[in-house]
C-alpha cells in the first residue's frame, strides 16, 4: 500500500456491516509484515482491524477535508468506493445537493421533496453556460445537449437509468421541461404525459429471461427444466419455498420472482404470412392439408372424410375484420424489436448520462442509506466509471494553476520565468516516479493519490511555516514581555530605592525639628506660666480695688437715680406688655390662617385630581402661582418688619445702656456728695438690689421676647422654605409635564409625518408599479409586432426556400418592433405595402385574427393601464392639492387683511386724486400773475389740503393698526379653536384611564397644547411685525409719493401759466402711458388666453371633421375660426431668422433618408451638436405648424417615428445607434413640450423662445406616442448593454483575482472550470469598469439627459449584482472566505467609479446591497447563537432560501477553515422563519426598472442652430 498507510495519524477507510465503510485514524505506525493494524474510530473507541490473511491488501485512505464535497467524483485524489460515497453522502445529507458528477455521468439522488432549483429563473441560469461552468445541475445535461445539437446538427440523447423510485422520470420532465423553454416553446401543457409517450417498452419490463419453444413443452415442464439446470449451477437462480411455478433470480439491486404460469404461451412466436403461404403451396398433400383453412376447429386432431387424420396449425384466435398480415406478438418479441430499434436510435445520437439514486425505501427526505446506495452505485456502473478514471490521470492541473497552488512548495531559486520548467523541475523533485503524473502541452496529469500527497506536502509546509511563525511571534512576544518587566523591576528598583532614601532624610529633618520645637515649647511654657502668674496678681490687685470703688458707686447709685430708674422701667414694661399682647394675637391670627390654609391646600390636592380642576387650575394656573408668588413676597415683607423691630429694641436698649453709662459718670461727680449721706448707704444698697432684681427679670423677660422672635422666625423662615420647596416641586413636575407633552407632541409629529412619508412612498410605488406595468405591456405588444413579422417572413421564405437543419432560438432574444397604436396609420412606401399585402394574403387567416385580436386586446389593456396611470398622478396631484389647500387656509386671515389694506390704498389713492384734480382746477381757475405766490388763495388751499392729507395718513395709519390686531386677535380665536380639536379627542379618552398618572399627562397636554398656542401667537406677533414693517414702507412710499406731488405742484406754481399747463400736460401724458402700458400687458394676456382657446377649437374641429367622414371636406381649424382682434399698430421689423426649416412635401423622403435612416452616430454624427436631428425635425414641424398644414405635420411625424424603429429594428444590436436615437428622440419630446405653449414648460424659456411657440396644432397626442417610442429604445438599450456586458460579469466578479494571490485554486476533476488566472481574451474588472466608462462617455457625447443616464447606471449595475449572485448561488466552488474578500474588493471598485462619474446618488450603490450581503455571509464568523443573530440582521436584503444556500455551499479553500455545521444553519433557518418573502432563489435578471423623462429644456436658441453640410440637406431652407 502506499507510503502513507504506513504512518501514524493516516486517515483510512475501514469496512463496515451498518454504515458499509467507517473512517478511522491509524494511531501506531504499520510495518511490513504486521497482520493487524490499530485504530481509532470517529467516536474515540480503539480497535485492532485484521488484514486478510491472504491479500494482506491495506483499507483505504481519506481524502483530504478540502476535496470533500466536490462537484465532480474524478477531482477526488483517491478514487475508491469510500471516497465516493461518502463524498455522496456529504454533499446530499450536509449541503443539500442532489446532484454530483461523475466523468460524463450526473449522479442525481431522489431528494423525495421539492426543491425551488427547477424555475424558469434555474433555466435562465444555466442557459448558454458551459457544463463545468456551473454546479452539477440536469439542466447542464441539457444545456449541453441542446448546445451540441445545435452546433453539431446531430441528434442527442440522454439516458436516464436507475430502479423504480429514484426519480427517473422527474428527471426527464424536467429535462423535456428545459428544452421546451429554451426552445421558446414553454407554454406546451402536458410535458409529463410526453414524457411517459415518449419512453420505449423496455420501461416496465426490464428484466426478461427467454427460452426455446418445444412442441410438448408446458408452463410446469420448463419451470422444472429449469430447477434442474440452474438450480445447482448458478448462485443467482433461486427457487421459492412455497411454489413450484416460480423462480427468483438475483438482480443487482435485489431479488425478483417470477411466475410461470401462461409464460409459454406469452413468448410464443407465431408464424409468418409468408412462410404459411409458402407451404400452403407446397406439392406434398400433407402440407396442405396442414395448412389448409377451417371454419370450425374443435381439436388439433380430427377424422377427415375416409378415416385420414389430419392436423391443422393455427391460431388460437383470429380477431373478426382484423387483416391477415397482423399476427399477434409475444413480449419477448416486442421487447428484442424495442431494444433493437432503441440501440440503433442511440447509435445514431450522442449519449449523456443520467444515473439515479434511490437514497431509503421509506422515502424519507434528504435521508442517506448507505447500504442501498452502494447497492445502486455498484449495479449501475457509476463504480466503474471511477476506477476506469483511476487507471488513468483523473487529476489535471494547467501549469499556472498548479505554480500558483504548490508555490509553497518551491524554493526561490526554483522559480523561474517560464512556469512549465518551474512546474517539471519541482515535480521530479517532489515525485520520484515517473509514472505518477505526465507532461502535457497545456497541463499537468496526475494519477490518483498523487493530489492527495502533494496536497499533505502542501498542508505539511503550511503547517511547518504556521509553527515557524508562531514559533517566532511568540518568542518575540515572551522577549518583548520579558524586556517589559526587565525595565518596569529596574524602574520600581529606582523609585523604591529613592524613596527609601528620601524617608531617611525626612526622618532625620524630622528629629532635628523635634528637638527644636521641644526646646522652643519648654521655654515658651515656661515664660506663659510666669506670665499668667504676673497676670494673676496684677487682676487680683485690680479687682479688689475696684471692688471698693464699686461698693462707694453703688451707694451714692442707689440713692439718686431710684425714682429715674423706676419711672423708666415701669413705662418700658408697659410697652413691653402691651407688644407682647400685640404679638400673640399676630401669632394667632398667623396660626389659624395657617391652619385653614393647610386645609385650603389639602383640599385644592384633593381637588388638583380631579379633570375639572386640571381644567380651572390649567385657566387660572399663572394668577394662582403669581399669587402665591405675592403671598410669599408679604410674608418675607412681614419678616423684615419682624426683624427691624428686634433691630430697633435692641438699638433702644443700647440706648437706654448709653444713657445709664452717662448717668453713671453724672453721679460720679456727686459722689463726695455721696459720702456726705453716707447714712443713706444701706437704703440705696436695699433699693439698688431690689432695682437689680427687677433688672434681671427684665433681662429674662428681654431673653424670652427674644427667643419667642426667634422661634417666630425660624417658623416662618421654614414656612417659607416649604412653600418654595412645594413651589420647586410644582414647577419641577410642570417641566416634568411638559416636557412628557412635548415628546409626546414629538412622537405625534414624527408618526403623523412619518405615516404621510409612508403614504408618499406607497403612492409612489403603486406610480412606478403602474408605470412598470404599462412599460412591459408596451414590450409585450412589441413583441407580438416581432413575432408578427416574423411569421411573415417566415412564410415568404418558406413559399421559395426550404428551412435548414435545426438551428437554435433563444427565448430571450427580442427586437425592435412598433409598438406604436398609431402604425396602422403610418405606412413606409407603397412598395412595403404592396408586398405585406401580398404576403398577408398567404398567410393562415386564424392566425391572422389571432394576432389582431390579440394587439386589440393589448391596446385596450394598454389604454385602461394609461388611464389608470392618469387616475393614480391625479390622485397624488389632489393630496399635493388637498395639503396647499389646508396650508392656504392659514393664510386666510393674512388675504383678508391684505384685501383690506389695498381697498385702503385704494380709496386713499382716489381721495388723493381728488385733492390734485381740485387743486389742479383752483391753479387753473385762478391763473395769475401771482396766484402761485405764498399767502395767495391757491397757495393756502393747497397748503391746507396737504396738511389734511398728512392727518389722514396718520388717522388711516391708526385705523390699520386697529384693524389688523382685530384681525390678528379674531385669527388666534380660530386657530386656538382648531387646535382645541385634538386636545378634545384626548379628553375623551380621560374616563378610560385608571391612574391619577394619565390625568396628569391629560392635564398638562392641554397646558401643553396651550403653550403651543403661545408659540403660535408669537408667530402671528412676528409676522404681524414683518407686516406692520411692509406696510410702513409702503406709507413711506406714499409719503414720498405725496411729496414728490406736492415739490411738483410747488414747481408748478413757480412756473408761468404757459409752462405750469404743459407741465401738466406732461405728467398727465406719462400717467396716461403707464397705464397704456398696463393695458398692454392685460392684452397680451387676452391674446394668450386666445391662441390656446384657438388650438383647442382647432383639435375639436379636427376630430369633427374626422368624424364626419371624407377628409377632403374637413376645413381647417385656421380656415374655419376667424376672430376679430382689435388691431394694434406694431412696427414691422426687418426679415429675420425665424428658427424654422421649410422644405417640399415631395423632399420629405430624402429629409427622413438622410437624416435618419443613413446618418451614422459613428462618423458623421460624433462631430454634431448633441440633439441636432432632434432640433432639424422640430424645426421642419414649426414650419409646417407656421403655415397651418396639418397633413405635413402629421405625415412628418408619421416618417420620423416609422424611420426611427425602422433604423433601430436594422441595427438595435449597436448600441451607438440605440444611445444616439434614444437622446435624439428625448430631446425631441422636449422640444415639443417646451414649443408646446404650455405655460407649465414655458417658465425657463426666453422670451424669444416664447415666441416660437406652435402656434396652431395641439400634438399632445403624439407627445405620448413619442414618449412611448422613448420607452422602447430605452428597453432595447438595456437589452443591447446586457448583452454586452453579460459575458463579462462571472469572469471579472467572480473568476478573475483582482487581487492576486488571495483566492486559493482547487483541484478539479474532468469537467474543468473556467481559470481565476487572467489569460488572453479572459475578461476582468477592469474590462468591466472600461466598457461603463464607454456606455457613459457614449451616452454623454450624445447628450443623454443626465437624469436618464442615472436611471441607466442604475439598471446596468443591477444587472452586475444580479448575475453575479445568481452564479454564486449556482458555484460551490465560488463560496468561500477569500472569494467574499474578493467581491468586496471588486464593489468597492464599482462604487469608486460611481463616486468618479459623480453618481453616487442615483441608486445604483443600492441595486448592490444582496451582493455586497452575500459577501460579508461569506466572511463572516458562523459558529455561535450569536454569530447567527448578527447574520440575521445584516443579510436584510437577502431571501431566507439564499441565505441558507450560501451557508450550505460555503467551502474551505485551505485546511485551516472550517466548514458551516448543520445545527448553525437550521438555527438561521429558525430565527428567519417568521419572515415573508418569495420563495424565489435566483434574482430576476430580466427585471428592467420603470423608466421617466423629466423635462429637460434646452438653451439653445434656433435661430442660431447651423446645418452642416455632411448632412446632405441642402434643399431645406431656412426662414
Amino acid at each position: 500500500i502506499h507510503q502513507q498507510v504506513s504512518l501514524m495519524f493516516a486517515r483510512v477507510w475501514i469496512p463496515d456491516a451498518d454504515e458499509v465503510w467507517k473512517s478511522a485514524e491509524l494511531t501506531k505506525n504499520y510495518k511490513h509484515g504486521d497482520s493487524t493494524l490499530h485504530l481509532t474510530l470517529e467516536d474515540g473507541m480503539d480497535i485492532e482491524h485484521k488484514l486478510d490473511d491472504k491479500t494482506k491488501n491495506l483499507p483505504h485512505l481519506r481524502n483530504p477535508d478540502i476535496l470533500v464535497g466536490e462537484n465532480d467524483l474524478t477531482a477526488l485524489s483517491y478514487l475508491h468506493e469510500p471516497a465516493v460515497l461518502h463524498n455522496l453522502k456529504v454533499r446530499f445529507t450536509d449541503s443539500k445537493l442532489i446532484y454530483t458528477y461523475c466523468g460524463i455521468v450526473l449522479v442525481a439522488i431522489n431528494p423525495y421533496e421539492n426543491l425551488p432549483i427547477y424555475g424558469s429563473d434555474i433555466i435562465n441560469a444555466y442557459s448558454g453556460q458551459n457544463m463545468g461552468d456551473m454546479d452539477p445541475h440536469i439542466f447542464a445535461v441539457a444545456e449541453e445537449a441542446y448546445k451540441q445539437m445545435a452546433r453539431d446538427e446531430r441528434n442527442q440523447s440522454i439516458i436516464v437509468s436507475g430502479e423504480s423510485g429514484a426519480g427517473k422520470t422527474v428527471s426527464a420532465k424536467y429535462a423535456m421541461r428545459y428544452f421546451a423553454t429554451v426552445s421558446g416553446a414553454a407554454t406546451e401543457a402536458n410535458v409529463e404525459e410526453k414524457v411517459l409517450a415518449s419512453n420505449p417498452i423496455m420501461e416496465d419490463t426490464p428484466h426478461i429471461v427467454l427460452c426455446v419453444q418445444m412442441p410438448k413443452g408446458s408452463d410446469d415442464s420448463w419451470a422444472q427444466k429449469l430447477y434442474n439446470t440452474h438450480l445447482k449451477t448458478c448462485s443467482l437462480f433461486e427457487k421459492p419455498r412455497m411454489s413450484n411455478k416460480a423462480f427468483i433470480i438475483q438482480h443487482f439491486a435485489d431479488k425478483v420472482q417470477y411466475q410461470c404460469d401462461g409464460f409459454l404461451e406469452k413468448n410464443k412466436d407465431t408464424v409468418n404470412e409468408e412462410q404459411i403461404n409458402v407451404l400452403k403451396a407446397s406439392k406434398l398433400d400433407l402440407l396442405v392439408e396442414l395448412f389448409q383453412d377451417e371454419e370450425k376447429v374443435t381439436s388439433p386432431t380430427g377424422t377427415a372424410p375416409g378415416g385420414r387424420t389430419r392436423l391443422s396449425v393455427k391460431p388460437k384466435e383470429i380477431r373478426s375484420g382484423a387483416s391477415s398480415k397482423e399476427h399477434k406478438k409475444t413480449v419477448g418479441c416486442q421487447f428484442r424489436n424495442s431494444l433493437a430499434m432503441l440501440m440503433e436510435t442511440l447509435n445514431a445520437t450522442t449519449p449523456h448520462y443520467v444515473r439515479c439514486i434511490k437514497p431509503n425505501d421509506l422515502k424519507f427526505p434528504f435521508t442517506f442509506d448507505p447500504k442501498r446506495a452502494v447497492q445502486q452505485l455498484r449495479a449501475c456502473g457509476v463504480l466503474e466509471t471511477i476506477r476506469i478514471s483511476a487507471a488513468g490521470f483523473p487529476s489535471r492541473w494547467t501549469y499556472q494553476e498548479f505554480f500558483s497552488r504548490y508555490r509553497v512548495l518551491m524554493k526561490q531559486k526554483d522559480v523561474l520565468s517560464d512556469r512549465r520548467l518551474t512546474c517539471r523541475n519541482v515535480l521530479e523533485k517532489l515525485v520520484q516516479d515517473q509514472d505518477k503524473y505526465q507532461f502535457g502541452k497545456t497541463k499537468i496529469f496526475f494519477r490518483a493519490g498523487q493530489v492527495a500527497y502533494l496536497e499533505k506536502l502542501r498542508a505539511d509546509k503550511l503547517r511547518k511555516a504556521c509553527v515557524r511563525i508562531q514559533k517566532t511571534i511568540r518568542c518575540w512576544l515572551v522577549r518583548k514581555k520579558y524586556l517589559r518587566k526587565k525595565h518596569a523591576a529596574i524602574t520600581i528598583q529606582r523609585y523604591t530605592r529613592g524613596h527609601q532614601a528620601r524617608c531617611l532624610v525626612k526622618y532625620m529633618r524630622r528629629t532635628l525639628a523635634a528637638i527644636t520645637i521641644q526646646k522652643f515649647q519648654r521655654m515658651c511654657v515656661q515664660r506663659k506660666l510666669y506670665l499668667q502668674k504676673q497676670a494673676a496678681a496684677l487682676v487680683m490687685q485690680t479687682i479688689l480695688r475696684a471692688y471698693m470703688a464699686r461698693q462707694k458707686y453703688q451707694g451714692l447709685l442707689r440713692n439718686h437715680k431710684a425714682v429715674f430708674i423706676q419711672k423708666h422701667v415701669r413705662g418700658w414694661l408697659a410697652r413691653q406688655r402691651y407688644k407682647r399682647s400685640l404679638r400673640a394675637i399676630v401669632y394667632l391670627q398667623c396660626c389659624i390662617r395657617r391652619m385653614k390654609a393647610k386645609k385650603e391646600l389639602k383640599k385644592l390636592k384633593i381637588e388638583a385630581r380631579s379633570v375639572e380642576h386640571f381644567k380651572k387650575l390649567n385657566v387660572g394656573m399663572e394668577n394662582k402661582i403669581m399669587q402665591l408668588q405675592r403671598k410669599l413676597d408679604e410674608q418675607a415683607k412681614d419678616n423684615r418688619v419682624t426683624s427691624e423691630r428686634l433691630n430697633s429694641l435692641e438699638t433702644s436698649h443700647a440706648v437706654e445702656s448709653e444713657k445709664l453709662k452717662v448717668e453713671v459718670s453724672k453721679l460720679k461727680g456727686i459722689e463726695e456728695e455721696a459720702k456726705n449721706n453716707a447714712n443713706r448707704v444701706t437704703s440705696l444698697l436695699e433699693e439698688l438690689e431690689r432695682l437689680r432684681k427687677e433688672l434681671t427679670t427684665t433681662q429674662k423677660e428681654k431673653k424670652t421676647i427674644e427667643d419667642w422672635a426667634t422661634k417666630y422666625r425660624d417658623e416662618m423662615e421654614k414656612m417659607v422654605a416649604e412653600l418654595k420647596q412645594q413651589n420647586g416641586l410644582l414647577k419641577t413636575e410642570k417641566d416634568d409635564l411638559n416636557r412628557m407633552i412635548k415628546e409626546q407632541s414629538q412622537q405625534m409629529t414624527e408618526k403623523m409625518t412619518r405615516a404621510l412619508v409612508e403614504e408618499t412612498q406607497q403612492l409612489e410605488s403603486d406610480l412606478n408599479e403602474e408605470r412598470s406595468r404599462y412599460q412591459n405591456l408596451l414590450t409585450e405588444h412589441l413583441r407580438l409586432e416581432e413575432r408578427y413579422d416574423d411569421l411573415k417572413e417566415e412564410i415568404t421564405l418558406s413559399v421559395s426556400v426550404p428551412k435548414p437543419g435545426h438551428r437554435r432560438t433563444d427565448s430571450t432574444h427580442s427586437s425592435n418592433g412598433s409598438e406604436c397604436t398609431y402604425n396602422s396609420e403610418f405606412a413606409e412606401s407603397e412598395e412595403s405595402s404592396r408586398h405585406g399585402e401580398d404576403v398577408t394574403r398567404g398567410m393562415d387567416t386564424s392566425l391572422t385574427l389571432k394576432l389582431q385580436k390579440r394587439v386589440t386586446e393589448l391596446e385596450q389593456e394598454k389604454s385602461s393601464l394609461r388611464n389608470e396611470l392618469e387616475n393614480k398622478e391625479e390622485q397624488f396631484q389632489r393630496a399635493r392639492v388637498r395639503d396647499d389647500e389646508e396650508h392656504k387656509k392659514s393664510r386666510g386671515a393674512e388675504l383678508e387683511y391684505e384685501s383690506l389694506k389695498r381697498q385702503e390704498l385704494d380709496s386713499e389713492n382716489k381721495k388723493l386724486k381728488h385733492d390734485l384734480t381740485a387743486m389742479r382746477q383752483s391753479l387753473l381757475g385762478n391763473a395769475g400773475a401771482g396766484a402761485g405766490a405764498p399767502g395767495s388763495p391757491p397757495y393756502k388751499v393747497l397748503m391746507d389740503q396737504l396738511n389734511s392729507s398728512c392727518e389722514e395718513l396718520e388717522v388711516r395709519k391708526e385705523e390699520v393698526l386697529i384693524l389688523r390686531s382685530q384681525l390678528v386677535s379674531q385669527k388666534e380665536a380660530m386657530q386656538h379653536k382648531e387646535t382645541m380639536t385634538e386636545p378634545v379627542h384626548y379628553a375623551e379618552d380621560v374616563h378610560k384611564m385608571k391612574d391619577s398618572g394619565a390625568i396628569t399627562q391629560a392635564y398638562l397636554g392641554l397646558k401643553e397644547t396651550n403653550r403651543l398656542l403661545e408659540g403660535q401667537m408669537q408667530q402671528q406677533r412676528r409676522s404681524y411685525d414683518n407686516e406692520v414693517e411692509v406696510l410702513r414702507g409702503e406709507l413711506q412710499s406714499v409719503k414720498e409719493e405725496n411729496n414728490r406731488q406736492q415739490q411738483l405742484l410747488a414747481q408748478n406754481l413757480q412756473l408761468p401759466p404757459e409752462a405750469r399747463i404743459e407741465a401738466s400736460l406732461q405728467h398727465e401724458i406719462t400717467r396716461l402711458t403707464n397705464e397704456n402700458l398696463d393695458l398692454m400687458e392685460q392684452l397680451e394676456k387676452q391674446d394668450k388666453t386666445i391662441r390656446k382657446l384657438k388650438k383647442q377649437l382647432k383639435v375639436f374641429s379636427k376630430k369633427i371633421g374626422e368624424m364626419g367622414g371624407k377628409e377632403g371636406d374637413t376645413i381647417s381649424p385656421g380656415q374655419m375660426v376667424e376672430e376679430t382682434v382689435r388691431p394694434v399698430n406694431i412696427p414691422r421689423r426687418e426679415k429675420d431668422f425665424q428658427g424654422m426649416l421649410e422644405y417640399k412635401k415631395e423632399d420629405e423622403l430624402k429629409l427622413v433618408k438622410n437624416l435618419i435612416l443613413e446618418l451614422k452616430p459613428r462618423g458623421v454624427a460624433v462631430n454634431l451638436i448633441p440633439g441636432l436631428p432632434a432640433y432639424i425635425l422640430f424645426m421642419c414641424l414649426r414650419h409646417a405648424d407656421y403655415v397651418n398644414d396639418d397633413q405635413k405635420v402629421r405625415t412628418l411625424l408619421t416618417s420620423t417615428i416609422n424611420s426611427i424603429k425602422k433604423i433601430l429594428k436594422k441595427r438595435g444590436d449597436d448600441f451607438e445607434t440605440v444611445s444616439f436615437w434614444l437622446s435624439n428622440t428625448c430631446r425631441f419630446l422636449h422640444c415639443l413640450k417646451q414649443y408646446s405653449g404650455d405655460e407649465s414648460f414655458m417658465k425657463h424659456n426666453t422670451p424669444k423662445q416664447n415666441d416660437h411657440c406652435l402656434s396652431n396644432f395641439d400634438l399632445a397626442e403624439y407627445r405620448q406616442v413619442l414618449s412611448d417610442l422613448a420607452i422602447q429604445i430605452y428597453q432595447q438599450l438595456i437589452k443591447c448593454m446586457e448583452s454586452i456586458l453579460q459575458p463579462m460579469i462571472v469572469s471579472g466578479m467572480l473568476e478573475h483575482e483582482t487581487i492576486q494571490g488571495v483566492s486559493g485554486v482547487k483541484p478539479t476533476g474532468l469537467r474543468k472550470r473556467t481559470s481565476s488566472i487572467a489569460d488572453e481574451g479572459t475578461y476582468t474588472l477592469e474590462s468591466i469598469l472600461r466598457q461603463l466608462s464607454a456606455f457613459h462617455s457614449t451616452m454623454c457625447q450624445h447628450g443623454t439627459d443626465p437624469e436618464l443616464i442615472k436611471q441607466v447606471v442604475k439598471q446596468q449595475f443591477y444587472i452586475i449584482g444580479a448575475v453575479t449572485l445568481n452564479n454564486l448561488l449556482l458555484r460551490k466552488d465560488m463560496c468561500s472566505w477569500s472569494k467574499g474578500m474578493q467581491i468586496r474588493y471588486n464593489v468597492s471598485q464599482l462604487e469608486e467609479w460611481l463616486r468618479d462619474k459623480s453618481l453616487m446618488l442615483c441608486g445604483a450603490k443600492e441595486t448592490l446591497e444582496p451582493l455586497i450581503q452575500a459577501a460579508q455571509l461569506l466572511q463572516v464568523k458562523k459558529k455561535t447563537d450569536e454569530d447567527a443573530e448578527a447574520i440575521c440582521s445584516m443579510c436584510n436584503s437577502l431571501s431566507t432560501s439564499q441565505i441558507v444556500k450560501v451557508l450550505n455551499l460555503y467551502t474551505p479553500v485551505n485546511e485551516f477553515e472550517e466548514r458551516v455545521s448543520v445545527t448553525f444553519i437550521r438555527t438561521i433557518q429558525t430565527r428567519l422563519r417568521d419572515r415573508c418573502e418569495t420563495p424565489q432563489l435566483l434574482m430576476d435578471t430580466k427585471i428592467i426598472y420603470p423608466v421617466t423623462f423629466p423635462f429637460n429644456p434646452s438653451s439653445l436658441a434656433l435661430e442660431t442652430i447651423q446645418i452642416p453640410g455632411s448632412l446632405n440637406l441642402a434643399f431645406l431652407t431656412r426662414v
